[in-house]
């Protein structure tokens, strides 16, 4: 019966599962990606962005504490996000993803941010780093920090005391970075070159005020013939015309 077909519908059905195979995927994958995109995400609300509610307020405090003494001293910042799903994005790092870049976390192109989420539904945790702080917090430093608190915090469900300690444990290699451009350490280093150069000249010119002989317009002056010496031919000369000056021609 099969054999039977003509052959013009074994092309036909040769096609239809080529565009089945084909087509299905893909929208599959557009359909996905408009279902994240209609789900909206939350805002931001200060260092620690609990919207899981799930950290104490104590615990809140002494986050915000290590967020902003970093912030302080390096310009880098933190911010600890729990969220109670992250629904419908299949992992906790793609929705921390999403997150970051939304919030625009940290200087200029989100370089120097640090993000750490907890999705409490999941039991899932995520952290996302700016490109200039992942030579400081390195993956070896992220998975030693999960491993020791994050995950036994999601575990046992001590989120505030976990979240607490891993923002230690990240601010600690975090404040090695440092905002300053090449471009402002030429300018300061410039600055030291101008003072340098006024302050030469500013004690130039005073111990050029202090040496009359080398302002004289008069080369001979520089060489040490002063005028009126009696060196030269001229104190002989009025010597002897003193001389014919008081002879009889006087009297």
């Amino acid at each position: 019966m099969i054999r039977s077909l003509p052959k013009k519908t074994w092309l036909g059905i040769v096609w239809l599962i080529l565009f089945v195979g084909v087509v299905t995927p893909f929208a599959h994958a557009a359909l996905y990606d408009r279902s994240k995109e209609r789900v909206p995400l939350p805002s931001p609300i200060g260092y620690v962005s609990d919207h899981a509610q799930v950290v104490e307020r104590e615990w809140k405090d002494r986050i915000r504490s290590v967020c902003t003494d970093l912030e302080k001293k390096s310009g880098v910042e933190m911010v600890i996000v729990t969220v109670p799903s992250i629904k419908p994005y299949p992992s906790a790092k793609e929705y921390a993803d999403a997150l970051y870049a939304k919030w625009q976390i940290g200087s200029t192109q989100q370089e120097h941010g640090l993000m750490v989420l907890v999705a409490v539904q999941e039991r899932q945790a995520a952290m996302t780093l700016g490109r200039q702080m992942l030579p400081a917090v390195t993956p070896e430093i992220r998975h030693e920090v999960s491993r020791q608190y994050l995950q036994p915090a999601i575990e046992r469900g001590h989120f505030g005391e976990g979240l607490y300690r891993t923002a230690v444990a990240l601010a600690t290699p975090a404040q090695e970075v440092r905002l300053e451009t090449p471009s402002r350490r030429r300018i300061k280093g410039l600055g030291v070159w101008i003072t340098l150069g006024t302050t030469g000249a500013i004690v130039g010119f005073f111990w050029w005020l202090s040496r009359p002989d080398l302002r004289h317009p008069y080369r001979r002056i520089q060489k040490g013939e002063y005028w009126g010496t009696g060196q030269g031919g001229f104190g002989g000369n009025w010597g002897g015309f003193g001389g014919g000056t008081s002879g009889e021609g006087y009297r």
